[in-house]
């Protein structure tokens, strides 16, 4: 019996009926069918492979223990997983803006009070007085380029003091043909960003570890959180943002981001340092019968403070990729002294 595949003719291209397709295995003494490829016969070549960027040089390592003493306190502490924070979201409005066109009468009205009103004439004078100055500004904007953050912001205030004196900037630019207005709004973005990311770093550098301990951590905590969701939100468009600034002929410097990492590990480990000073010197007034009890009290750090510290810091290891030596060392230290008195006070 004759299959019904073997008696159905072959398909044929659509449009080359003339031209039936070629079978894709070859019959019994045929040769098989050419390559679809074309020249060469052979496979295409493997993409590229993906050339990653120079790592910025740091102190920062991963740690071979930090993860390991995390999970043996945390199970001689509370016997459980800790939850992590609840997920963060952004709220967003939403609302139908309705409209209907006018007519053409109604908008010959409107154009007509709109160029004899007060507010245009002084957009149209800022045009004429300051025509010198924009054209300074759009001739010097438009070929600026740096890689020199100190450039960077300096430019950018010069041309801030210009242009704050206009009415309203955008419609009096928008009387200069060809200005460099997307140049002009990547210069803004590049150090505003840049401003915001060294104040951070500045006030990191700048943080006073002092007692009392409980109050430290709880503001040294808050701010932690609050720059953690925004590094973690410009490194989430970092790659982006850096293209679009370069098309501009500015370079960004997003390393301080990495330093802002090692100044929050550098934080981490003072708070560490203090809650070890701290509880050495409880030990050390127990021991003195001279001292009070409630001056011990008052002094002394117990263990689920410890606990809370060493909390932190992980959290600051995993935000920053790593630690440093001094950090690594603290928290061994740390962990030692939690376990040698787990129970608390």
């Amino acid at each position: 019996m004759v299959s019904e595949r073997s008696a159905t003719p072959p398909m044929t291209l659509p449009g080359k009926d003339d031209e039936p397709l070629l079978p894709l295995m070859p019959g019994n003494g045929g040769k098989p069918s050419p390559p679809l490829s074309g020249k060469g016969g052979g496979p295409p070549p493997p993409p590229p492979k993906f050339i990653s960027k120079k790592k910025a040089t740091t102190s920062l390592k991963r740690s071979t223990e930090m993860g390991n003493l995390f999970r043996l306190l945390r199970g001689l502490m509370e016997g459980s997983c800790l939850g992590e924070g609840s997920s963060r979201g952004r709220k967003t409005g939403g609302g139908s803006n309705g409209g209907s066109s006018g007519g053409q009468s109604m908008n010959d009205a409107l154009a007509e009070i709109a160029r004899r009103s007060t507010y245009f004439q002084q957009i149209e004078e800022d045009v004429r007085t300051h025509d010198k100055t924009i054209k300074g500004i759009q001739s010097s904007l438009s070929s600026f380029k740096t890689k020199d953050m100190d450039v960077l912001l300096k430019f950018y205030q010069e041309v801030e003091s210009k242009l704050d004196i206009l009415t309203d900037e955008s419609q009096v630019l928008a009387r200069f043909e060809g200005f460099p207005g997307k140049k002009l709004d990547a210069l803004r973005m590049a150090a505003v960003l840049y401003k915001k990311l060294s104040a951070t770093l500045s006030e990191l550098h700048n943080w006073k570890i002092e007692s009392p301990l409980a109050q430290l951590l709880d503001k040294v905590e808050k701010y932690f959180n609050k720059i953690k969701g925004e590094m973690e939100a410009i490194e989430r468009t970092k790659d982006e943002e850096e293209k679009k600034f370069q098309s501009h002929g500015i370079h960004l410097d997003f390393n301080i981001i990495l330093k802002i990492k090692e100044a929050m590990v550098n934080v981490s480990s003072s708070c560490i340092e203090l809650a070890l000073k701290e509880k050495r010197e409880a030990k050390a007034e127990i021991n003195d019968q001279t001292l009070s009890k409630a001056r011990n009290r008052q002094k002394k750090v117990d263990t689920d403070t410890l606990w809370r510290i060493f909390q932190f810091s992980f959290k600051v290891y995993s935000f920053a990729g790593g630690q440093d030596e001094r950090a690594e060392r603290l928290a061994k230290e740390l962990a030692m002294e939690i376990q040698a008195d787990p129970m608390k006070d």
